[in-house]
């Protein structure tokens, strides 16, 4: 814990922690700090200068400085009143007058802080040079527009972790040194940048997220399809959460009708409040899908009924709210249907096990956590791909808390490789597939204080002392003669020289290292790692989650979260994975007769236009959802639906509630939700950097032991393929936006394809689990090493058939 300080801004005392930034401090108490750079997750730029503040009498930046115990800020003096209005004057210089048609006209930094600042004449001006306009894919960049607060650049290092935009030297006039003399020294300073300096971009570094369009505080960066199609203040904001992954991060579905004639609204953007929450770029542009053109049909919902009635099993995914699961269980409950949901299930299955070795039946770890930790693992999961706010997390953790992170995962992925410090703080470690067990075995045995013995004599089975050679520089002195070139003298002189030997030297080491695929330095590593660390978080992934062996690997999680010092997130794979995992009584085999929802079968319930009756998508629902952070959070529906809803069925089952949401209330007790209504949950972040979004579910204390199974051997000869999407990519819905334009397919590192005699080629037949499937093949130049990962985001995708239990198969490839 911190410790607590108390200090005086503007005359108000306040009580923070101590190291915390002035400007966060003061937001925090709802006083006003100017701020155009700043981000409150990422590292201060010192760009635009407008947060002076005095402190102690010391003109400082309020984004950079630290609170002190006893210190006494004041927000305005009249220098620093004169400072910022010379800096906004500074940023007007040359800016384009094109308000009336700039995309952040009525919601611009630069226009809210020229009018606060009272700019109303020009005191300087400089030669201005064409800087064209250029498409950077997802978004379009005006440098003209462009005032270089690095915002931009730093969400891209500190948070995204893409490290795809930089600023860049460009050409100008130098400006007339007379201002240097006359002008106050930070705005002239800050102008000297700004007049050099531009945004430069890396298309094969940028992961389309579209952040740096989030936190743009002018027009310079706007997403190209739009930009020019509204005004910012016609605009509706429907608050809501993200329906694609499990963070369900709050966004801000934007909408307002089409025009004369077509008064139904309309999605135009999804935003997000960038100093608390980032967004994945599916959730960002793949808004674009909804059924709205549904409507009532009597002989549909009795169909459904009838179906429902003479069904004996439901089968469903986890793309749907806790109120809609309840409603299933209450079909379950009522009817004797089974509930089919293998994705909810494996959830399900693993928080049991977890919990049989941890003593608490949800997991303690959050995302907030990972970000405040200085040393992070991840194990089974393909961050880039899986989980954006969970890469975000780690990313961040990185680089804002001078921590260090290892990555274990068979596939290299290029983009985590340079998190933190360009790579210098994170060890990414190649395993070979499905050696998660082994991998969490290391952990326990590097990590882990005061063992069950049975546990630390097994872990001890592991171990042998073996000698290798290493390189070692050693000093030597040795005697050179050196002539003198005057008096052809000659005398001894001794030099220190450095060389480089061989040496041989016993360490101790593990053969979980073997298992894994690595070698005895990377214990050496961790140790250099976590040196002088704090806060540990440990990600596990969907590989664990599916992996042959994953009850043992869940125990291990409990053992962990026992006896280290780590916070575990076991990251949900789908949006509700946790909610349904918590609600409904799941089942292992399905019957005879299924009823479907968003799901293949005989009679299928569809958001997607396919089926034998419609049901509104999460954009068209209200309810909750049950995040990775285990909070039940509220949805709003941002466009809307005309036709019948599951509650309409069950309602004519037997259940009887008019709205879907009335259910909110009634969700499990017994499960650690709450008797909280829907219109009473909050869904905001708050100055204080404190979620104020619906509640957090309880953990319970269950009845737990120290059995663990011994280490399974793992298959690890021959070719593998993994089951994964591309990024922006993760159901069926995604697929059906025409916003998101990764395709369906097998997705290989350019030297893989090279390897394999596939360079060039665009389809090849895949045979795996007893099944061929013909799929079109794409390099992913953000990965690397010699396993590809094939897509099954599309609804019924023959691609799983490929498939077991394991994200892992042994293939054969062939060309077509």
């Amino acid at each position: 814990m911190s410790d607590k300080v108390k200090l005086l801004i503007d005359g108000k005392t306040c009580v923070a922690n101590d190291g915390e930034t002035i400007l966060n401090v003061a937001r925090a108490n709802d006083i006003f700090v100017p701020a155009l750079c700043y981000l409150t997750r990422c590292s201060p730029t010192l760009a635009c200068r407008v947060c002076l503040v005095e402190a102690d009498e010391k003109q400082v930046y309020a984004c950079n400085a630290k609170v002190k115990d006893g210190m006494s800020i004041t927000t305005n003096t009249a220098n620093i009143v004169d400072e910022r209005r010379a800096i906004m004057e500074v940023y007007d210089i040359n800016h384009p007058l094109q308000c009336g048609v700039c995309d952040q006209s009525g919601e611009c930094e630069l226009q809210d802080y020229t009018a606060l600042m009272g700019v109303d004449t020009q005191d300087f001006a400089t030669k201005d040079i064409h800087r064209p306009t250029t498409n950077w894919g997802v978004m379009n960049y005006d440098p003209a527009l462009c005032i270089v607060c690095e915002k931009c650049t730093t969400v891209c290092k500190d948070m995204i972790g893409s490290n795809a935009l930089s600023t860049t030297k460009r050409d100008a006039d130098p400006l007339d040194k007379t201002y240097k003399e006359i002008m106050p020294k930070d705005a002239y300073a800050m102008w000297n940048k700004l007049n050099k300096s531009l945004i430069s971009f890396e298309a094969s570094k940028c992961t389309n997220c579209g952040e740096c369009i989030a936190v743009c505080p002018v027009g310079a960066m706007a997403s190209a399809d739009f930009q020019y199609s509204s005004n910012a203040w016609e605009l509706t904001k429907v608050p809501a959460s993200n329906p694609y992954s499990s963070d369900c991060g709050l966004i801000y579905y934007e909408t307002k009708s089409q025009g004369i004639g077509q008064t139904a609204p309309k999605i135009y953007r999804v935003t997000n409040d960038s100093h608390y929450v980032s967004l994945g770029g599916a959730t960002r542009f793949g808004f674009d899908y909804a059924l709205q053109n549904s409507s009532k049909e009597r002989a549909k919902l009795d169909k459904a009924v009838k179906a429902i009635k003479d069904a004996d099993t439901i089968k469903f995914n986890s793309y749907i709210t806790n109120e809609e699961a309840h409603i299933l269980q209450q079909l379950k409950t009522t009817l004797g249907i089974k509930l089919i949901n293998n994705d909810a299930l494996r959830y399900q299955n693993f928080l049991r096990n977890f919990a049989s070795t941890s003593g608490d039946s949800l997991y303690s770890g959050t995302l907030a956590g990972i970000h405040k930790s200085d040393f992070v693992v991840s194990v089974g999961c393909m961050l880039k791909n899986d989980s954006p706010l969970v890469r975000y997390a780690f990313n961040n953790s990185l680089t804002i808390n001078k921590g260090a992170g290892v990555y274990f995962h068979p596939i290299g992925d290029k983009v985590v490789e340079q998190f933190g410090k360009k790579g210098k703080t994170i060890e990414t470690i190649a395993t070979i597939p499905n050696t998660d067990e082994a991998v969490l075995y290391l952990l326990l045995d590097i990590f882990g204080e005061n063992l069950p013995s049975h546990i630390a004599d097994y872990l001890s089975s592991f171990k042998t002392d073996k000698t290798v050679t290493v390189a070692e520089t050693i000093k030597e002195t040795i005697t050179e003669s050196i002539t003198d070139e005057t008096t052809g003298e000659t005398k001894e002189v001794d030099k220190i020289v450095s060389k480089e030997i061989e040496k041989q030297i016993a360490v101790s080491t593990t053969k979980l290292l073997q298992t894994i695929g690595t070698t005895h330095e990377l214990l050496e590593t961790i140790e250099n790692m976590r040196a002088k660390k704090e806060r540990y978080s440990l990600i596990i992934g969907e590989d664990c989650i599916r992996n042959p062996h994953s009850k043992n690997i869940a125990k291990l999680c409990g053992i962990i979260q026992r006896y280290t010092a780590f916070d575990i997130v076991i990251v949900p794979p789908q949006t509700n994975s946790l909610g349904v995992a918590l609600i409904c009584e799941l089942d292992e085999k399905a019957g005879d007769n299924i009823v479907g929802y968003n799901e293949k079968a005989s009679f299928e319930l569809s958001a997607l236009g396919d089926g034998d009756i419609d049901m509104p998508t999460l954009i068209q629902q209200e309810g909750t959802f049950t995040n990775i952070d285990k909070a039940i959070v509220p949805t709003n529906a941002a466009l809307p639906y005309g036709g019948w809803v599951l509650n309409d069925i069950a309602n004519e089952l037997g259940l009887k509630e008019s709205l879907t949401i009335n259910y909110t209330h009634q969700l499990p007790a017994d499960k650690g939700f709450a008797d909280i209504k829907f219109d009473q949950l909050s869904n905001f972040y708050g100055n204080d950097q404190k979620s104020y979004r619906g509640y957090d579910i309880k953990s319970s204390a269950v009845a737990y032991d120290d059995k663990l199974d011994k280490i399974s051997t793992a298959d690890t000869t021959g070719e593998f393929i993994y089951m994964a999407n591309p990024i922006d990519q993760f159901n069926e819905f995604s697929a059906k936006s025409e916003k998101l334009k990764e395709k369906s397919g097998l997705y290989l590192s350019l030297e893989y394809m090279e390897k394999l005699g596939l360079k060039n080629k665009n389809k090849v037949q895949i045979t795996a689990n007893g099944h061929s499937v013909v799929v079109n093949m794409f390099e992913d130049g953000k990965i690397s090493g010699d396993i590809g990962y094939l897509s099954v985001f599309e609804k019924n995708s023959p691609n799983r058939m490929l498939f077991d239990s394991s994200r892992y198969n042994k293939f054969e490839i062939k060309e077509v």
